[in-house]
């Protein structure tokens, strides 16, 4: 009887993730359960151990546990190291206690957490006899499995309507001395033993707690190319049937897009879109790869990819936003209208700038880790200039290279 309940909920959550993907085609909100598949599911297979995947994992799968990823607070977002939410180790029960010290401290903006999750992937201060180890990942249940009623201890709710993506629940949590097994601390790459000792294994990389944040600003990063792709298609469309000007009856007027000015507009956004499309399945071939060498302990190539997916999430999502805009502008009146799709697209794309980190502090990030590169540089040391950085170990060769255009004599001015 037990193994048949496992494949009927086995089942039932394949027919849940292909709902989810199901209503992301016509609806463009992102079902509330995504969160689980794209940011608590992932968490749990770099951060656990064997041992604790094989209680976790079956379960997530079969969607009798969906979590929710709960790092944001009310007082800090980007500054993860800033987070308040305690994490107080108990060694009489051999239990941590999550708990909510402060106002700001307060979980604030989780997708999926104010009424679809039953577990949340809490990020919390390690407190170990008085020591603070700084944040850690902690799988707190928040509801009850068969009454899905919040548990003694935790209060939560939705924060509110949105611009858009309101599907997804977004919600705020306060944990008030939330008591969880030791064993609910991933321990893959640091461990509490029962004594209430700390250890990490040696060589982990610092950015290893950031990858499933790094995995969804791959996404989005791929995302983006679908999102600024309809506005395109919807802005371009318009401009084949709409004519103005050029021509009084019988004589047709012109089509809009046949106006220089609507091309230059719309066709780079066009290429924009291809240029993502590439982009995005060059970032998930990269994510697929450290899915496979991070619980190996292989983390050499997380600095590269956390700057990498820093920088172009910032670019990325401003140009789909600002691009969805320029597309609403192209379409004159009708753009305006909730009918012709371009406002919910842009109000969509919106939370983009700022989700899974500000595009400002995300290129600023990206900035640090090239300007760190060019000093290696111009070192005799280059052995760690590698991947999307290696060519800058060629820094003074191509500080003199030329156009072959330019050798030949052919300036932009004469070519004019």
């Amino acid at each position: 009887a037990k193994a048949e309940q496992i494949v009927r909920g086995m089942e039932g959550g394949a027919e849940l993730r292909n709902l989810m993907w199901m209503t992301r085609a016509p609806f463009l909100d992102d079902f509330p359960a995504a969160l689980h598949c794209l940011m608590f599911l992932p968490n749990l297979k770099v951060l656990c151990t064997d041992e604790q995947l094989a209680f976790w994992q079956p379960k997530a799968d079969n969607f009798t546990v969906i979590g929710c990823y709960a790092q944001t607070e009310l007082g800090h977002g980007s500054n993860v190291q800033g987070l308040e939410t305690t994490a107080t180790f108990l060694p009489d029960s051999d239990e941590f206690e999550i708990h909510t010290p402060t106002l700001s401290a307060i979980k604030f903006w989780p997708g999926s957490l104010a009424c679809t999750s039953n577990t949340a992937m809490v990020f919390a201060r390690l407190l170990l006899h008085g020591r603070d180890h700084g944040v850690h990942n902690f799988i707190v249940p928040i509801r009850d499995l068969e009454t899905h009623e919040l548990l003694p201890g935790v209060m939560t709710g939705d924060i509110g309507p949105k611009i858009g993506y309101n599907n997804m629940d977004n919600g705020w949590c306060r944990f008030d001395r939330v008591r969880i097994p030791r064993t609910n601390m991933p321990m893959r790459f640091a461990t509490v033993d029962r004594a209430g000792t700390y250890a990490k294994s040696g060589g982990v990389h610092d950015k290893v707690g950031y990858v499933t944040m790094m995995e969804v600003r791959a996404l989005m990063i791929a995302d983006c190319r679908g999102c600024l792709a309809k506005a395109c298609t919807i802005a371009v469309r318009y401009s084949v049937v709409r004519r103005q000007g050029g021509g009084r009856p019988p004589k047709q007027e012109t089509k809009i897009l046949d106006y220089q000015t609507q091309q230059s507009r719309l066709l780079p956004l066009v290429a924009t879109c291809y240029a993502f499309h590439f982009t995005g399945l060059r970032m998930l071939a990269l994510l697929e790869r450290l899915r496979g060498d991070v619980p190996k302990g292989e983390t050499a190539g997380l600095g590269p990819a956390h700057a990498t997916l820093s920088g172009l999430k910032a670019w990325c999502t401003t140009v789909c936003a600002d691009g969805i805009e320029e597309c609403r502008r192209c379409c004159g009146g009708h753009g305006y209208l909730l009918s012709s799709g371009l406002p919910e697209l842009l109000g969509y794309a919106a939370h983009y700038i700022t989700a899974e980190g500000d595009s400002y502090v995300l290129a600023q990030q990206a900035s640090r880790y090239l300007l760190k590169a060019l000093a290696l540089a111009r070192t005799d040391d280059t052995s760690l200039l590698v991947g999307d950085c290696a060519y800058l170990a060629h820094t003074p060769t191509l500080s003199k290279a030329q156009c072959a255009a330019m050798r030949q004599g052919c300036s932009p001015s004469t070519c004019v």
